[in-house]
């Protein structure tokens, strides 16, 4: 008798155990890494615009036009700017300007002559935001010595980038 009813406490005493060992594998643990990589986007809304010089005042230069376009910024960095340059300088005697509303906490430069040597800063002081429908002005001027211009087109390149 006491051999079964040692052979039954270590049959219960092995259950406990196998229990026990059952149990602790129930949970389980991982480790996860995560990160948030920099993002920086700019995107303009139209395909483009067109600026047609026609009218002048007698006596007078001939008067600019301006057109209106929209552009959209996100980025998760601080510190940004938004430069504009032209893939090549316009014709002699014409002008083209450029003035882009300023996201949230940022600064508007007002307009900025692009030409195509130099990128011009359109707006600094933008962070951590994400905005969209912010206007875009172009101007184009012209001067009688310009003379007739056939149509042409010139490329404009915002770019975001690192800048106070």
């Amino acid at each position: 008798m006491r051999k079964v009813m040692g052979v039954a406490v270590l049959a219960v005493l092995a259950l406990a155990v196998g229990a026990r060992e059952v149990a602790a594998q129930t949970t389980a643990q991982q480790n996860v890494t995560f990160e948030v990589a920099a993002i920086n986007q700019i995107a303009i809304a139209d395909a483009g615009v067109t600026l047609v010089v026609n009218s002048a005042t007698a006596g007078q230069a001939p008067a600019a036009v301006s057109a209106t376009s929209s552009y959209s910024v996100t980025t998760n960095e601080v510190g940004k700017k938004i430069t504009a340059k032209l893939e090549t300088d316009m014709p002699a005697g014409l002008t083209l300007t450029l003035e882009l509303a300023a996201p949230a906490g940022g600064a508007s430069a007002g307009a900025k002559v692009l030409n195509g040597s130099a990128a011009e800063d359109l707006v600094t002081g933008i962070s951590k935001l994400n905005e969209t429908g912010l206007t875009m002005t172009y101007s184009l001027s012209a001067t009688s010595a310009a003379g007739v211009v056939p149509p042409g087109n010139r490329v404009v390149t915002l770019t975001l980038t690192d800048g106070v």
